[in-house]
């Protein structure tokens, strides 16, 4: 049995040639899905950097926000 015939590089193989979901989303709603695609493209692309860039907005948004209330905090003792 080779690398080819694997269960795996079947199924490989096969996802790549199915169509999309664009084959049977109506009409009337390919503007919406247009936009999942770019959406999904992007994650695609820069997944791994734009979800860095938010682990570090929600880090300094929380560190700010812990700071802040330690300083109320402080002022009230």
């Amino acid at each position: 049995m080779s690398d080819d015939d694997s269960p795996e590089a079947v199924a490989e193989e096969s996802a790549q040639q199915a169509g999309g979901l664009d084959e049977i989303i109506p009409e009337p709603l390919l503007p919406v899905w247009n936009q999942v695609e770019k959406v999904q493209a992007f994650r695609r692309t820069h997944g791994s950097k734009y979800v860095g860039a938010l682990e570090l907005l929600t880090a300094l948004a929380l560190t700010g926000g812990y700071v802040w209330w330690l300083l109320i905090y402080l002022e009230l003792l």
